[in-house]
């Protein structure tokens, strides 16, 4: 390419793109603006209208056809992971723009401990443990931890994320159910799992654990009815994606008392306003979607960003192209 190509960089929250590899070859060869903040509507439109090339950060700026009608310009785009939800394939290959994917990554096992921090916070009560001691204060009559031992453990959904979670859990001594749309008796097997139907799994699970990936029969999966059936000390967790809980009703279901506790670290608006109903109650951990933020990630992220803009600059083969849609 003979002028400077514009490259922009979105939503880099972490400020991990630049830090995690080596830019020298793309920065011989265009302007790269990055930008750490979550940006919408007009912001986002003056940040990115005149980009050659757009590379973001995992799936947080959904790039539907609207937005990308007013991209006269945009010949490339690049997302960090395997998989973008907020990406609309059709509208890209519409017009004719390629789309990149950086390597695996082990993002799987960042989320899968992560779940498990979300899990050991809830049960054993460790926010209100730790603000005890930052204020100079000590146990207080507050109420006691459990034991996740002998307990249930219901994963809903059961890939590769799915199965780490339930290794620990195996390793803490818990029994391991299962549900998703397709699960059969053997894939569960296969995993030191039984499956159960959904309700048996909500009404009898201590913890309940989400890892599907979204689809038009999975959203609001957990709607008012179901989250009514869960019992009253169970820790509801998702690592997931917030579209599997109806969180309109959710405050409601936890006020009632049924589950007991919620732990989450995604939400249908990140990052979260500052009138998020969930954030002051006792009975809710959050975090803010950080199950897959680790630094070995990060730096798949960064080296893969850097390779596929690489390629495209020197005008050779791109790197993990994304296919068409059918």
């Amino acid at each position: 390419m003979s002028a400077r190509a514009s490259i922009v960089v979105l939503d880099d929250y972490e400020q991990a793109m630049r830090t995690h590899a080596d830019w020298q070859p793309v920065d011989r060869k265009a302007v790269v603006t990055v930008y750490h903040q979550n940006l919408r509507g007009e912001p986002l439109l003056d940040a990115i209208k005149d980009a050659d090339a757009i590379a973001v950060v995992r799936d947080r700026t959904p790039f539907k056809a609207d937005l990308l009608a007013k991209l006269p310009k945009l010949r490339y785009l690049v997302f960090t992971g395997a998989r973008n939800t907020q990406l609309d394939a059709a509208a890209f290959a519409a017009r004719g723009i390629p789309v990149s994917h950086t390597e695996k990554d082990p993002g799987k096992d960042s989320t899968a401990e992560h779940a498990w921090a979300l899990i050991l916070a809830a049960s054993r009560r460790l926010e209100a443990s730790m603000a005890l001691v930052r204020e100079g204060r000590w146990r207080d009559g507050g109420p006691l931890a459990t034991i996740l031992g002998g307990e249930r453990l219901g994963l809903v959904g059961f890939g590769e994320i799915g199965q780490r979670v339930a290794r620990v859990g195996a390793a803490f001594g818990m029994e391991v159910v299962t549900w998703s749309p397709h699960m059969t008796p053997e894939r569960a097997a296969a995993g030191c799992a039984k499956s159960v139907s959904l309700e048996e799994l909500l009404a009898t699970s201590k913890v309940v654990s989400l890892h599907l990936v979204p689809s038009e029969a999975t959203v609001k999966l957990l709607d008012a009815a179901r989250l009514a059936t869960m019992r009253p000390d169970a820790i509801l967790v998702n690592t997931s994606r917030s579209t599997l809980i109806d969180m309109a009703v959710l405050p409601g279901a936890l006020a009632a008392g049924r589950p007991g506790h919620a732990a989450l670290d995604v939400f249908d608006e990140e990052p979260l306003p500052a009138d998020f109903a969930l954030r002051n109650l006792p009975n809710v951990v959050l975090t803010p979607h950080i199950g897959f933020v680790a630094r070995p990630v990060y730096e798949k992220f960064a080296q893969g960003m850097v390779e596929c803009l690489d390629a495209w600059l020197e005008g050779r083969p791109l790197v993990r192209v994304l296919a068409p849609p059918a």
